[in-house]
């Protein structure tokens, strides 16, 4: 376009006020300013935008058909920059989280209650599937951040901390547990263990398969919180996240056996693309869960 932008704005205030006096007191320039830009506007389109009589300034016809277009144009712009300001201020927009029903409940659902408490505007949308198939919506554009167990690796990826969490095997209060078991101990006892797509059976047979030792369970459920209402029935020993399920250990409905050395400890993370800034509303997410310290008890 050999026309700048700028001239069509000056146009349009112009236009607007009918006086070039007043927009050039809208516009914060010289009236001198606003008359060149019409002139050059004039020369460009090789056409007379205005007509200037004794009682001001008119539109000529063509003025008033290049008015009508940039007038649409220029609310159209105005539009969008409120539009920007407000997903700014978080009074719009919204927020996409892609995380698993375990880490949803015992981890986010705090935020996500503060959050949508602080920004009502800003609307939600969670999806859940397993670790795989989130870092997948977050690579597709279709969220903005996902919620994992780590450790996980993608070169496409950032991955940031949020949570320390530990596995522990626990037992009903009626099965007579050792003092401490041994790895191998504890793989020859009735396991009942996350399902095999699952990052968490993922991490456990990693570090059993690392010293030789093959976990074969006598039944796998899909969700964390059957783990632990089946080892409080005494159909086996489960292997739990400690810190989500610290109310059924104080309650004494399950309770923890000790393997030597203990499992390592790890971390839900946050996943976001490297490539891409954040949304105001994710940025804003992920600073609430960095910068609140939650006691354990709240966040179960």
């Amino acid at each position: 376009m050999k026309t700048k932008l700028d001239y069509y704005r000056v146009f349009y205030e112009t236009a607007r006020f009918r006086s070039f006096s007043t927009a050039a007191q809208h516009l914060y320039i010289s009236q001198s300013a606003i008359s060149q830009c019409i002139q050059q506007l004039e020369s460009d389109l090789k056409v007379q935008l205005f007509v200037r009589t004794k009682r001001g300034i008119s539109l000529t016809n063509e003025g008033r058909i290049l008015y009508s277009k940039v007038e649409n144009a220029i609310t159209s712009i105005e539009q969008g920059e409120r539009q920007l300001e407000r997903l700014r201020h978080l009074e719009a927009g919204e927020l996409r989280i892609a995380a698993g029903d375990t880490i949803t409940t015992h981890f986010l659902l705090r935020y996500l209650e503060e959050f949508h408490s602080t920004y009502p505007d800003v609307r939600i949308e969670m999806a859940n599937s397993y670790s795989s198939q989130m870092l997948a919506l977050v690579k597709e554009g279709k969220a903005d951040l996902a919620f994992v167990n780590m450790p996980m690796e993608d070169e496409e990826l950032v991955f940031e901390p949020c949570f320390e969490i530990n596995d522990v095997f626990v037992c009903s209060p009626e099965f007579e547990a050792k003092k401490s078991y041994e790895w191998q101990e504890i793989a020859e006892l009735p396991l009942i263990l996350i399902e095999k797509n699952a990052s968490s059976r993922h991490f456990l047979e990693k570090h059993f398969s690392e010293k030789s030792i093959t976990l074969n369970p006598q039944i796998e459920v899909a969700v964390h919180d059957l783990l632990i209402r089946f080892a409080s029935i005494n159909l086996g020993i489960s292997c739990i996240i400690e810190q989500f399920s610290k109310e059924e250990l104080d309650r004494g409905i399950i309770k923890k056996i000790h393997i030597d050395p203990p499992l390592p400890k790890r971390s839900i993370g946050c996943a976001y693309l490297k490539s891409a800034p954040l949304s105001y509303a994710a940025k804003a997410f992920c600073e609430l869960i960095m910068n609140t310290h939650l006691p354990l008890s709240e966040l179960i």
